[in-house]
């Protein structure tokens, strides 16, 4: 059993927690995962690695409510405990020779693309950070990507907050006016990633994409996670939880990813109800 720390809301919809899980702490980089359930009962999920501490043996996850199991786990308070808290699994996010990277990051994927942030600032790298949001009222993280930044640009969709558009319109502005970058990291819903790679395309930086895609066991062999790339004019197989989470965006064949991720959203929605029902009559 794994003892919930602290718990914190960052807007209505994602939540902040912190797992006393010593050897996972010990050993987390940024850009792997761990699978949990909160109950016996419960469906194995991935959540990424927000951040950890390893003196205190604790590990930071930020999720999104969307289904039953994180409707579940979201009703869980400070001092309770969930079952399982599996990791590090995943390979982490690489970094070496990356001197000046733009971090580009959409909605609940900025929770991911925090730690990969901090990293490359902790190791010295020019770190430009951009992050995108529906409206104000979702906004996460924006003083800690801005602690970890060299430059920060926020930008959200209808224009409630900062600048008004999508993550593509300054990394293209960037782009176009002669910035370089060693590398981009793109994280955040598969349609942002798959505009974003495209955007980046004509100038030939290169892009890392993070992938989230269904998991199940997260040891490669239930295969739930599996991807399509393009690699040498060959479509390869590749799996989400022992070759990634991270992949070369320009071989991502990302409209099967998106029509795979769509298979059971109406499920999640009907499971969610259930559980928002049961709590409500409980």
């Amino acid at each position: 059993m794994y003892k919930i720390v602290r718990k914190k809301a960052l807007n209505p919809t994602v939540t902040q927690m912190e797992i006393e899980a010593p050897l996972v702490a010990a050993k987390a980089k940024p850009g792997q995962f761990i699978i949990l359930r909160v109950d016996e009962e419960g469906e194995r999920i991935p959540l990424t690695v927000a951040g950890t501490s390893p003196q205190e043996g604790t590990v930071k996850i930020i999720f999104q409510i969307v289904g039953a199991t994180t409707e579940l786990l979201n009703h869980r308070n400070e001092g309770e405990f969930i079952q399982d808290f599996v990791g590090p699994l995943g390979v982490p996010t690489h970094t070496e020779g990356i001197r000046k990277v733009c971090i580009v990051g959409g909605g609940v994927g900025c929770a991911i693309a925090m730690p990969v942030a901090q990293e490359f600032h902790r190791l010295g790298a020019e770190v430009t950070s951009i992050i995108g949001f529906r409206s104000r009222d979702l906004l996460i993280l924006e003083d800690e990507f801005r602690a970890c930044s060299d430059r920060l640009v926020v930008m959200t969709d209808d224009g409630s907050y900062a600048r008004h558009g999508n993550v593509t319109v300054p990394l293209k502005e960037m782009l176009e006016a002669g910035e370089t970058f060693d590398a981009i990291i793109t994280i955040g819903p598969l349609i942002m990633m798959k505009f974003v790679t495209l955007t980046a395309k004509p100038f030939g930086v290169p892009v890392t994409a993070s992938m989230n895609p269904i998991m199940i066991d997260g040891t490669g062999m239930c295969g739930g996670c599996r991807l399509t790339l393009q690699q040498d004019g060959k479509r390869v197989t590749k799996f989400a939880c022992v070759d990634g989470p991270d992949f070369n965006a320009y071989e991502i064949d990302f409209d099967e990813a998106m029509s795979r991720g769509r298979m059971y959203s109406a499920y999640e929605r009907r499971a969610r109800e259930e559980v928002c029902n049961l709590f409500k009559n409980a």
